[in-house]
């Protein structure tokens, strides 16, 4: 795509303004998908906290704000390239570019600015390598999911949510100077959540990607195919979170979360797989919408569970890792 792909006039006959107005702080901050770098932000966080090892709280604070920029930074470049299947679909197009509020140009620059700031002062900050794990983090979403593999593959999600499962790493990168088996399951526990996240919002969404002509796999293999998919990885999920039970991330609270949590996610993973759609399109998918509800506080709970665990060691509750 190039800036040139995508006109005002584009944006004007999908419900976007025909003129590019002037931005505003919060139009560039919406650039950043503050709801994603939340996520991002508290994965990193968890991962800079279970680490073994102290550091100086001001530099903890430095290495999260640096995380956090960064995937912003991946946001807005994310926007930048995706503007034109933005303004198709109805989900995307109030963002800011197809609404008309910041220029592509505009989107392009913040997030290449940002992205040399974030990694040049984590690196500064804490060490390189934590800051060359950022920057492959803000470069394997950009490039290998937005550009590369979106458009082009089914498995757009399974691959492409790597991305999303770096930020424990680079906070637990941040702290050791590297990573290890722990850091790696935080990584694994959101690469293995990533796929029947979005597959259930996909579900529901359908027609968006219809006609942005994204080979989601609900448009490629249909939603009956899909149903399998996300109970197959859903199982794989639990699977994995049980597993983490028996390591050095396996406190009392994260081991009661994953019983109970998974518990329930394999339940709704279960009741989608045995619907049909005459049965999900008369409740309007109530039960593929209560599984996406869920996943949105999978991961929160999972890794506040690891705080927690962590809190509880510091006190000498709990063994540490």
């Amino acid at each position: 795509m190039t800036d040139a792909s995508i006109t005002s006039s584009d944006l004007g006959a999908t419900g976007g303004a025909s003129v590019i107005s002037e931005a505003q702080f919060r139009d560039f901050y919406e650039l950043l998908k503050p709801r994603v770098m939340r996520l991002v932000v508290f994965t990193g966080l968890v991962g800079l906290i279970a680490a073994p090892a102290p550091i100086h709280p001001f530099v903890g604070l430095v290495a999260i704000l640096c995380i956090a920029i960064g995937g912003g930074a991946a946001g807005a470049l994310n926007m930048w390239w995706d503007a034109d299947i933005d303004a198709i679909m109805k989900r995307t197009s109030k963002r800011p570019i197809p609404a008309g509020k910041v220029t592509l140009q505009e989107a392009r620059g913040l997030g290449f600015a940002l992205s040399g700031f974030s990694v040049m002062m984590l690196g500064l900050a804490t060490n390189w390598f934590a800051a060359g794990l950022l920057a492959f983090t803000i470069l394997f979403y950009v490039v290998i999911y937005t550009i590369w593999l979106k458009r082009i593959t089914p498995q757009n999600i399974v691959i492409g949510g790597a991305a999303g499962a770096f930020p424990p790493m680079v906070g637990w990168a941040a702290v050791t100077g590297d990573v290890s088996f722990e850091s790696f399951l935080m990584f694994a526990l959101i690469f293995m959540w990533t796929p029947p996240h979005f597959w259930a919002l996909a579900l529901f969404t359908r027609s968006d990607y219809d006609n942005a002509s994204i080979p989601m796999l609900t448009v490629t293999h249909g939603r009956k195919s899909t149903r399998k998919h996300i109970l197959a990885y859903t199982v794989l999920l639990a699977a994995l979170a049980f597993g983490m039970c028996f390591t050095g991330l396996g406190g009392p609270v994260f081991i009661t979360t994953a019983i109970i949590l998974n518990a329930l996610f394999l339940k709704g993973a279960l009741t989608i797989w045995q619907r049909d759609e005459r049965q999900s399109e008369g409740d309007n998918f109530l039960a593929e919408r209560k599984f996406f509800k869920l996943s949105l506080l999978y991961l929160f709970v999972h890794f506040g569970a690891i705080v927690v665990d962590c809190g509880l060691a510091q006190v000498g509750l709990w063994g540490v890792l």
